[in-house]
């Protein structure tokens, strides 16, 4: 992918930004976009806390591509009293406010990273194959949930038991997990079947400051933003239809999207995926390449693999977060987005996010003031743009 760079010169009416930082040559791909206020604003602790308290239930709740029912419920737990959802046979959630065109669609996905068992083998043990892409290696010799009809089985990820050379991060076959028993029969008298869903345990842990880490952050704190800014959203200054959606399946094909693009893209004027932006500022990666570091604030998705934000879109949502004091970081990244179907209706693409450091794994990491930030940057543009 090539380096996202900062728009030309600027226009009048255009606010004015500082930029402390341009990537090193050889594809600068992220410059951070500072507003009027300053970046260690404090944020009101009593937003962070109900951030933190949100994220920690839908962390705590398990959903692989495939199994997102569990997710979904929290988050219709959590919407208006004057929210109408609806969920979609393909088991997307939507709600649906204003009136008029053009419609807008916000759109944060339910389904984690994750196993699915393929089959019970006569030792007891099973093979699974991935939901999502990751690294299989650091769910190595780590604990297990299967995900039976009857609740959570535990277990482990069996470390590979075979050398290779010369040695491979990669396992040479599926992951297999061990539950305990030493049979098919006492492993399927668990309630364990082929087609169940396995996954680490996992929760939210604070960090010092306003970090925390966990896994799924990759999209719950999407899901939560969207939630957030729903709760706080000013209906009455809607000035035309916004459509919220949380949908399935985006880790294995972005099947919920493609769904719902096929039910509003005609319609759809512009979209926006509230989802990741992997961050490479991390301590042993390049800086030259998405380097969008996390504490200060969401990132505009530039260039991804399925999509260029255009220029004006680009303008037009940096002036409305200068507008509001929420900084705003711009960056070019890998990978695509639920948005990404809506391009074949002729809907323009406009994702935004917050940076997380090691995604897809067990210790993803963020910094809650960026998922405070975006809510209400979500907010915003659905009543103003």
């Amino acid at each position: 992918m090539s380096g996202g760079r900062m728009p030309g010169s600027a226009r009048a009416a255009r606010p004015k930004w500082r930029l402390p930082r341009v990537a090193a040559a050889g594809g600068a791909a992220c410059l951070l976009l500072l507003g009027p206020a300053a970046l260690d604003a404090q944020v009101d602790a009593a937003r962070i806390e109900a951030v933190a308290t949100l994220l920690d239930e839908l962390v705590s709740t398990y959903g692989v591509s495939g199994d997102e029912s569990r997710v979904r419920a929290v988050v219709e737990r959590h919407l208006p009293e004057w929210a109408a959802p609806e969920v979609d046979e393909t088991g997307n959630l939507w709600v649906r406010v204003g009136a008029g065109a053009p419609l807008v669609v916000f759109v944060a996905h339910l389904d984690e990273v994750g196993f699915q068992v393929t089959d019970v083998l006569a030792d007891g043990t099973l093979v699974t194959r991935t939901r999502g892409g990751f690294f299989p290696w650091l769910w190595e010799a780590t604990p297990a949930l299967v995900h039976t009809e009857g609740g959570p089985v535990p277990g482990v990820f069996m470390p590979r038991d075979d050398d290779v050379d010369p040695p491979s991060r990669r396992p040479s076959g599926p992951l297999r997990v061990d539950v305990g028993t030493r049979t098919r029969e006492a492993t399927e008298a668990l309630g364990v079947r082929t087609g169940d869903f396995v996954t680490n345990p996992k929760k939210l842990v604070r960090l010092a400051g306003t970090r925390a880490t966990g896994r799924s952050f990759d999209d719950r704190a999407g899901t939560a933003a969207q939630v957030l800014a729903l709760q706080a959203l000013d209906r009455d200054r809607l000035q035309h239809e916004v459509a919220f959606v949380w949908s399935v399946s985006e880790e294995t094909g972005l099947t919920g999207a493609r769904a719902a693009a096929r039910a509003l893209g005609a319609e759809t004027v512009r979209v926006h995926a509230v989802d990741t932006f992997v961050s490479s500022a991390a301590p042993v990666d390049l800086a030259n390449f998405a380097a969008a570091p996390i504490g200060e604030g969401p990132v505009l998705r530039g260039v991804d693999n399925s999509s260029v934000t255009p220029r004006d879109a680009i303008d037009t949502l940096m002036a409305l977060a200068a507008r509001h004091d929420i900084p705003l970081q711009l960056g070019a990244t890998n990978g695509s987005t639920d948005g990404t179907p809506f391009r074949d209706y002729g809907a323009v693409h406009v994702p935004v996010g917050w940076p997380l450091r090691y995604s897809h794994s067990p210790i993803e990491l963020i910094d809650l003031v960026d998922v405070v930030r975006l809510a209400d940057l979500v907010r915003f543009m659905a009543e103003e743009w």
